[in-house]
This record gives C-alpha cells, sequence and structure tokens, in this order.
C-alpha cells in the first residue's frame, strides 16, 4: 500500500517548537488509526499520540500540553507540532497507521504494539 513518510525533523533548543509531517499516501482514509511513535538510543519506544477521525486524538502523559497532532485532509498530511521542547524529547519520530481503530481510543496515547504500517523515521534532537 506504499509507505508512510515523515519529514520535519531537525535540531533545536530546549524551548523551541518543532513541526513534524507524514505524508499518508494510501493511508488517508478514516479507516486508519494514526498515530506518532519515538524512540531514543538505548531506550523503548514510545507511543507519542494517536489521531482518528471519530474519536480525536490521545497522547502520553509526557507530552501532553506540549504536542499537537492534527491531520490535513486535502493535503493527506498527519503533523505533530512540539512546543517546549526538552532534551529528554530528542528521539527518531516515526508514524504509523492500523486498522485497528481500537488502538486510537485509550486515554494516554497509543500502545507500542499493533501497527502495521510505519514510516521510516525523522530525528528530532533538542539541545539544552
Amino acid at each position: 500500500q506504499g509507505q508512510l513518510e515523515e519529514s520535519g525533523g531537525g535540531s533545536v533548543q530546549a524551548g523551541g517548537s518543532l513541526k513534524l509531517s507524514c505524508a499518508l499516501a494510501h493511508y488517508r482514509h478514516s479507516s486508519y488509526c494514526l498515530a506518532w511513535f519515538r524512540q531514543a538510543p538505548g531506550k523503548e519506544l514510545e507511543g507519542v499520540g494517536s489521531f482518528d477521525t471519530e474519536v480525536g486524538t490521545s497522547y502520553a502523559d509526557s507530552v501532553k500540553g506540549r504536542f499537537t497532532i492534527s491531520k490535513d485532509n486535502v493535503e493527506n498530511i498527519l503533523s505533530l507540532e512540539m512546543t517546549s521542547l526538552k532534551p529528554e524529547d530528542t528521539a527518531m519520530y516515526f508514524c504509523a497507521a492500523t486498522l485497528a481503530k481500537a488502538l486510537c481510543q485509550g486515554p494516554r496515547g497509543p500502545p507500542t504494539r499493533g501497527f502495521g504500517y510505519w514510516g521510516r523515521g525523522t530525528q528530532v534532537t533538542v539541545s539544552s
């Protein structure tokens, strides 16, 4: 079905902002639960937040109030707007999709299992 493709990563100082984009290609349909994940060196994959057309958004406690996920239905892009960035936000960020809509219903972001479609990631580095 094609690949999800992230962009927008880069280096920023603590307190700064960055916006990531994920080109959805074939995954733009409302049947999909969409999500952002991140993985820092030496650490486990972490669910950042999810987006579902019917349920809305859900975020991990670590990013709640600082990160916002939105979807542009015209451009077919899933965005992750990150503000008040901290050094601990440094990670490779991935977008992912699944037809298992229930995975978008958790109150604290998506689980790390169950997403079958992934992008290759974009690096975010936050310096102190």
